[in-house]
């Protein structure tokens, strides 16, 4: 049985394709999706009322749900910190005020960019998320975004995320 003209080109169009898709992007030329290290939100809390167990937990919510929705995206890569790097952060890391330190735990963690986030409590109805990019290799900032949110609920705290990330981050080109 002879192999036709059209089963060749096949052949040799699937063949350059091949080296494309092991090096980790599409035979289309689309970039692999960037590696991130999620490095948590911090609660920056300059209200008169305390800190509560439920805005502790928010802070939860908003780390899964920022590493839902930029895994979701195609275009982010989330990392997993190992369980060792991230009691260090833990311990160590006041990530808005380490000079440099986020860099080093997302090169530690395999990643090319670093992300953390703060929600700034002015009262129970005034308060911002705010979300940050740091390129590892050289330091840029790649993404800065605050958006104002009212109200101190669990809705309120995931609606304010989803639109700075649906309207910024992740808009379509």
């Amino acid at each position: 049985m002879a192999i036709g003209r059209w089963s060749v080109i096949a052949i040799a169009i699937g063949m350059t394709c091949i080296p494309g898709l092991m090096a980790g992007g599409d035979a289309l030329g689309e970039a692999a999706p960037t590696r991130i290290a999620l490095l948590g939100f911090d609660l920056i809390n300059s209200s008169l009322q305390p800190t509560s167990p439920e805005e502790m937990a928010r802070l939860r919510q908003l780390d899964e749900q920022l590493r839902e929705q930029l895994s979701a995206s195609g275009r982010y890569a989330v990392v997993d910190i190992p369980t060792d790097l991230q009691q260090q952060i833990d311990a160590e890391a006041d990530i808005r005020n380490c000079n440099g330190c986020e860099r080093n735990y997302a090169r530690q963690a395999g990643a090319s960019l670093a992300a953390w986030g703060t929600v700034q409590k002015v009262s129970n109805l005034i308060l911002n998320i705010n979300l940050y990019m740091e390129n590892v290799e050289t330091g840029e900032l790649t993404f800065v975004k605050s958006v104002d949110i009212r109200g101190n609920t669990d809705e309120s705290w995931q609606h304010g995320l989803s639109y700075m990330l649906r309207h910024y981050l992740l808009k379509p080109d």
